[in-house]
């Protein structure tokens, strides 16, 4: 595995402290949810409230990005996040926890995602070469698959066993180790920001308006986020309930939850390590096109699951193909927006697609009030229509060599 220098090795290494936070806490706050309540609304607003922030602040953040340090800003976003959890773990441990505490160290910390994703996601253009964006996003996409699925996840569960606030201590823990290590990146990363096409006197609110503006006018980019942003809606709405679904449906013990999750992250890891595989082989248009269809019908056969062993399978396979077409995504996404204009228009972008996630997310929990398998079902086949509709317009983003 060749080198892509120290500037990206110093982010990888940041983001790999920052995933496992990220495994710790994903696992933990389902189950501290499930052990408030099993109302299926209230478990899918857990899911709903995290990704809320992307709806309100995405295109601000965005904006923001642009114009600052983007170290610093992953840097404060994860010191943010190392305080929330650590005061979860504090209020837990005292026995004081309610689903609307909760709720509002998900909201706060769904924040310092926004912040920290968009900024992350922007520097990558910033420190490699177009020729290593894939290699790049694989890699990132490799690291958040081991340490937050591999060891994260069935770390919390055995932690959250022996006490309920170690999982949250040891998350908090991570964020601010991450903190650190992201302000060792050499500030000589930042070739390009000296020509950010931000006028010094360009009023904050029409920069942000631009993004909007920039995708509505790119058609080809704005018929992707469409797209991406249906499948999203629905992919969010199937897995509004898993934890409730493999916990009272499936029979799974909370200890060994994140043991299935790391089930799970196996495909999720050899879809990236084989990404380059596919798309050397069949360029990457072709590999987006069929990867998500695939996805969108796995979607639906999880939900006629009839045992754990089956439910892993099947979504080890969804892993698989989910990290495939999130990497060549990313790639693509990174070739179509100018890096200068990055933050502005990757929070526009993200606006769409994931702030309707969180209704989707809703959707789910009422719709999971009929049967917890339901929304895998629902939102499996509505998935699968998005992906037969656009199939044609996937293998097109890219142009064959």
């Amino acid at each position: 595995m060749s080198s892509l220098g120290i500037g990206f090795n110093r982010l990888w290494a940041a983001s790999l402290t920052g995933n496992l936070a990220d495994g710790l806490l994903r696992t933990a706050a389902p189950l501290l949810a499930v052990s408030l309540t099993t109302d299926p609304v209230l478990i899918s607003l857990l899911g709903a409230i995290v990704m809320l922030p992307w709806l309100f602040f995405a295109i601000p953040v965005g904006g923001i990005v642009d114009r600052v340090d983007r170290r610093k800003a992953i840097a404060i976003s994860n010191a943010a996040r190392f305080l929330v959890a650590a005061g979860v773990a504090v209020i837990v441990s005292l026995d004081a926890m309610t689903i609307e505490l909760l709720f509002l160290g998900a909201f706060i910390i769904g924040i310092c995602e926004v912040v920290a994703d968009t900024a992350a996601q922007a520097m990558v253009p910033q420190i490699l070469d177009k020729s290593q964006y894939e290699s790049g996003n694989s890699r990132l996409q490799m690291s958040e698959t081991v340490v937050s699925q591999f060891v994260g996840a069935p770390a919390s569960g055995f932690l959250y066993a022996a006490a309920i606030f170690l999982p949250f201590a040891a998350t908090a823990l991570g964020f601010i180790v991450a903190a650190v290590l992201v302000l060792l990146i050499p500030r000589n990363y930042q070739r390009d920001l000296s020509q950010v096409s931000i006028k010094s006197d360009e009023k904050f609110l029409t920069s942000l308006s631009f993004g909007l503006k920039y995708l509505y006018q790119d058609k080809k980019l704005f018929r992707l986020v469409l797209t991406t942003t249906a499948i999203g809606f629905a992919y969010s709405a199937s897995s509004a309930v898993v934890a409730l679904f493999m916990i009272e449906d499936l029979g799974v013990a909370p200890m060994y939850f994140g043991v299935v999750l790391t089930v799970q992250g196996v495909g999720a890891l050899l879809g990236a390590a084989t990404t380059t595989y596919w798309t050397k082989r069949f360029g990457r248009s072709d590999v987006l096109a069929i990867t998500i269809l695939l996805t969108s019908v796995n979607v639906f056969v999880t939900g006629l699951s009839s045992n754990i062993l089956v439910f892993a399978a099947i979504t080890s396979i969804t892993g698989y193909l989910i990290s495939i077409w999130n990497i060549l995504l990313m790639s693509t996404y990174q070739d179509l927006i100018p890096n200068e204009l990055f933050g502005r228009i990757h929070g526009a972008r993200r606006t769409l697609v994931w702030g309707m996630m969180p209704l989707g997310s809703i959707l789910g929990g009422f719709i999971a009030r009929i049967d917890l398998a339901a929304p895998f079902l629902v939102g499996g086949i509505a998935a699968t229509v998005v992906a037969l509709l656009n199939y044609r317009f996937i293998t097109t983003l890219v142009k064959k060599p």
